[in-house]
Order: structure tokens, then sequence, then C-alpha cells
């Protein structure tokens, strides 16, 4: 406002309005500009916000949970445990024992062998 004389009445400069489009896009993002803290990271520096920004932070805190003594962490392998190792020995049981008897007959043959060598040398 412009200072008053005695005679006149009190004028004030009102601004012109040149570009209305720019006023609009103004007042929308001013209108944003107050929520742009809302939208922003909480969790993170504000100088790592863009460091961080691709990342979800966790969904929620966990409020509820099984004991250590409620989980039974045992119980479906001592269920489980008889079938899975009958499974597991008739598919390659066969080849084990079958190999099992070919090493020892092995080396039950070469021992007597050799005790057979041992002894033809003497008298």
């Amino acid at each position: 406002q412009q200072p008053t004389t005695n005679n006149q009445q009190p004028t004030t400069i009102q601004p012109t309005q040149r570009n209305p489009k720019k006023q609009k896009t103004t007042m929308i993002s001013s209108a944003f500009g107050r929520s742009r803290p809302l939208m922003a990271r909480y969790d993170v520096s504000p100088h790592l916000t863009k460091w961080w920004k691709a990342v979800r932070p966790d969904d929620g805190q966990i409020t509820r949970h099984l004991s250590p003594f409620e989980q039974q962490v045992m119980m479906p392998w001592l269920k489980t445990f008889p079938k899975r190792a009958y499974d597991k020995f008739s598919d390659s049981g066969p080849y084990v024992v079958v190999t099992a008897i070919l090493v020892y007959g092995t080396a039950a043959w070469s021992d007597k062998q050799d005790e057979l060598q041992d002894r033809s040398y003497r008298y």
C-alpha cells in the first residue's frame, strides 16, 4: 500500500496476471508441496533417500509368533523318517549291498592268498 495524504483514499497495487496458466501450476505444486514430507521416507536419512528409494520398508512388525516350545521341530521328521529311509534304501540299496559284498570278498580272498603264499615257503 502506498502512503496516503489528507485528501487521497488508500490505493492498493494489484498484481497483473500475465500468465494465468503459470499461476495454476504454481498453485497445484504448492498444494502438493505441503504433502511432500509425508511422501518422503522416514526410515532413511534425508541424504540417502535417493539411494534407498527403490527399497520397500518392511510391511509391519511381528506381533504373533509360535513359542519355541510349540514349534515341534522334530515331529515331522520322526513321522516321515521310516518311509523316507525305506525309499532311499530301496532306491540305492541293491547297489550298495552288491558293492559291499564285492569289496569284502576281494579283501578276504586276497588275505587268504597272501597267507597261503607266506606258508608255501615253509619246509
